[in-house]
């Protein structure tokens, strides 16, 4: 019994521990923190009336991607959902 419970506190401990270092895909039209904090100023000043939700806010953002800071700009293209 107290083998098995020894085991099992390995394996969860194992499996936590490679949990921790993949990191999560974001999902289809989700802002990453590191998005978020490199265009936050360019969503304000250029996206500040559209509704979150559904990939609109990173949508305006790549629509006005000539007008977006380089920091912005930056994160955009890197950005992979």
């Amino acid at each position: 019994m107290r083998l098995t419970l020894l085991a099992l506190v390995a394996v969860l401990v194992a499996t936590g521990a490679a949990i921790a270092q993949s990191p999560a895909s974001p999902a289809a039209g989700e802002i990453t923190p590191a998005l978020r904090a490199a265009c936050e100023g360019d969503y304000k000043r250029l996206c500040a009336g559209v509704q979150p939700g559904g990939g609109r806010i990173l949508q305006c953002l790549k629509t006005h991607g000539n007008e977006v800071s380089e920091g912005c700009r930056s994160a955009l293209s890197e950005h992979r959902p």
